[in-house]
């Protein structure tokens, strides 16, 4: 059987409330304390460096992902469990995506909301069908969790669309939430 992996989405930035960045760090701890494995965008800076630094501290097992010119500018962290270079973006989120069985994504910006509207778009097209929950820290996603509802309502999208996203207000939550989805 192989091991539980878990895509983390998230910024390369800390963001401005002190909360997100106890929350990646607090993901990192449980999903090594699980025995999952980590798999992100492999950046040393930022909710991605502090999910994968703690992760690490604790015994977890990371499988991180960059784009060659993304190297310098997110501080590729070459001493991870497994270290892949892609050449584009999109390559960087295909193979993030084939190595895990869930996606998580915590605060971020425009490459975060990249990601989740990727995989989201994969889902209802109904190219899979792993968990994607957003850790919704001091409600940072509720904007976007409204837009999903708009964008529903508006008719431009049926309304499992809403369904296919779970959200959770802490780690806790979104761990129970995980382990019962998989």
């Amino acid at each position: 059987m192989s091991v539980t992996s878990i895509c983390v989405f998230c910024g390369s930035r800390d963001g401005t409330r002190p909360a997100y960045a106890a929350a990646a760090e607090e993901l990192g701890q449980s999903i090594a304390g699980r025995g999952w494995r980590l798999v992100y965008g492999a950046g040393d800076v930022g909710l991605m460096g502090r999910t994968a630094r703690a992760a690490q501290a604790a015994g977890g097992d990371t499988f991180g992902v960059i784009p060659v010119h993304l190297l310098d500018l997110e501080v590729g962290k070459r001493d991870l469990t497994r270290f892949i270079v892609t050449e584009t973006m999109h390559e960087r989120k295909k193979v993030m995506f084939m190595n895990c069985d869930a996606i998580v994504v915590l605060p971020g910006g425009a490459g975060s909301l990249d990601e989740f509207f990727e995989v989201l778009t994969w889902r209802q097209l109904g190219l899979h069908d792993k968990p994607i929950v957003l850790l919704d820290t001091e409600g940072y996603w509720q904007p976007l969790i409204g837009l999903v509802d708009h964008v529903v309502t508006e008719g431009f999208a049926a309304p499992s669309l809403a369904g296919m996203v779970d959200s959770a207000a802490d780690v806790p939550a979104l761990m129970t939430l995980l382990d019962a989805r998989l």
